[in-house]
């Protein structure tokens, strides 16, 4: 498959000078970025960092608009400690990098980080959310866990398997159009073999001119002209969440 040997372009796009209004926590083995909402809620989403990890300013800043929309939500480090990827490693290393960081290899996280929301804070509805890396882990996530109410995977790279299409969780897919390394013709693909297989409710939604990036990695004030695509993939992602949760 064409895209499996290439990088993801997760540099595309401005890096959010931001701070972020949660806090970091011990999860069992892992570290997570938590924030509340301002009234209490049963209702979490776990977001999934992209490949640059769960520090990530653009991925803080997302985790926060969850929680401003009644969400608790976590960000947990899927990497339990191993280095990100960074702008300045040689693209050529990283395949040599992902190895030992597979998007489909998170369980042990995801039931530590379930159990956390459960017992802390009596989540009874938990969805995902996840970017690029985290987009297959949502995807994956959605095949595994029918305890989640609902998935959101934006722009993960499409694995063209048997296994990838019978989920157990409704799922949004978000696309860019212009993104170069999912190609239109796998997301039509997907898009019709969900439709054979599939017996929950998906939606797979392709966003004219975009690239990849374009829902965290791009900021509205720096690129005016995206700013209607990225307000609603947004939108249409909590819109999603609310649906099911």
């Amino acid at each position: 498959m064409a895209n499996e040997a290439r990088p993801c372009p997760c540099d595309l796009g401005d890096r959010i000078d931001y701070g972020g209004l949660g806090r970091e926590v011990q999860i069992e083995h892992i570290k997570a970025y938590v924030v509340e909402p301002a009234t209490a809620s049963d209702k979490a989403v776990i977001v999934i960092q992209d490949i640059f990890g769960w520090q990530l300013p653009n991925t803080r800043y997302m985790s926060d608009m969850l929680a401003e929309n009644g969400y608790i939500a976590v960000c947990p480090d899927f990497y339990v400690g191993k280095e990100p990827w960074s702008p300045s490693h040689d693209w050529s290393t990283f395949q040599e990098w992902l190895e030992d960081k597979k998007p489909t290899n998170i369980n042990k996280e995801v039931d530590a980080v379930l159990r956390f929301l459960k017992e802390q804070y009596g989540a009874k509805h938990i969805g995902v959310v996840g970017f690029c890396w985290g987009g297959i882990a949502t995807h994956y996530l959605a095949l595994q866990y029918p305890e989640l109410k609902a998935g959101v995977s934006v722009y993960g790279i499409i694995r063209e398997r048997e296994d990838r299409y019978e989920l157990r969780s409704p799922t949004l897919f978000i696309f860019g159009e212009k993104d170069p390394i999912i190609p239109l013709d796998q997301v039509s693909t997907l898009e019709a073999i969900l439709k054979e297989k599939c017996t929950v409710d998906y939606q797979v939604k392709i966003f004219p001119g975009q690239t990849h990036g374009f829902v965290h990695r791009k900021r509205e004030d720096v690129n005016p002209t995206d700013k209607p695509s990225i307000q609603t993939a947004r939108t249409d992602m909590l819109n999603w969440l609310d649906k099911y949760m």
